[in-house]
């Protein structure tokens, strides 16, 4: 028998953190690699990620709904981000764009940014191959 409070929300991690060197770009006056905070993003988030990321597209006649990848991931990013803050006006005017979406599209380059995205997912549980997890219950 197990103890059904383990799964209460006060035992339980709300939010998992981590801190990673991004790009070797971003350097402190030391010359270090500046670190990127990164959180663990939960369904509900990702949920409303979702509707925010998706239209409704007229096919053959019927309207369905349709989520833009690029928009949901780029929400997801900025969810994911605790530092430095995306939605800083001086950070984004210093880029020139508007919007914290555009702002780390902006600033990082392709293979940072799909980096920044796989570390958020791993955080936030997408790492898990469900035939892994029953594979290590058993054991």
């Amino acid at each position: 028998m197990s103890d059904l409070t383990l799964f209460y929300a006060e035992n339980v991690a709300a939010e998992i953190t981590e801190e990673i060197a991004l790009s070797e770009r971003f350097k402190d006056a030391e010359g270090k690699p500046l670190l990127w905070k990164i959180r663990s993003v939960s369904e509900n988030e990702t949920s409303t990620i979702r509707k925010e990321s998706t239209k409704k597209v007229k096919v053959k006649g019927v309207y369905q709904p349709e989520t833009d990848s690029d928009i949901f991931t780029a929400k997801l990013v900025v969810a994911g981000v605790v530092y430095p803050n995306l939605k800083d006006a001086g950070l984004q005017n210093s880029y020139g764009v508007l919007g914290a979406e555009s702002l780390v599209r902006k600033m990082l380059l392709a293979g940072e940014y799909t980096t920044l995205v796989d570390r958020i997912q791993t955080l936030s549980g997408y790492d898990r191959d469900i035939n892994d997890l029953m594979d290590e219950v058993k054991n």
